[in-house]
């Protein structure tokens, strides 16, 4: 995935995000399904900035930025932990 194909997957992310909590105002989705999908898309969402951080940070020291690789979850929700 380039830079390109992840910033548009993040826009979709964030597309998804605003759906959810539109769909929640108006009463269409419950509270519990809306907060495990929301959980869901942050999490993605994290991976995805991660990995374009990986990226340019590696084009910036001269490696190839496709060696980056998407982390799991429990590492990219652990930085602050």
């Amino acid at each position: 995935m380039n830079d390109k194909d992840i910033l548009a997957r993040i826009h979709e992310f964030v597309d998804e995000e605003k759906s959810l909590r539109d769909r929640y105002q108006r009463g269409e989705l419950g509270g519990d399904e809306e907060h495990q999908r929301l959980e869901r898309l942050e999490v993605a969402l994290d991976q995805c900035w991660d990995l374009l951080r990986q990226r340019r940070a590696r084009m910036g020291a001269g490696e190839d930025p496709d060696d980056a690789e998407l982390r799991p979850p429990s590492e990219v929700e652990g930085y602050l932990q």
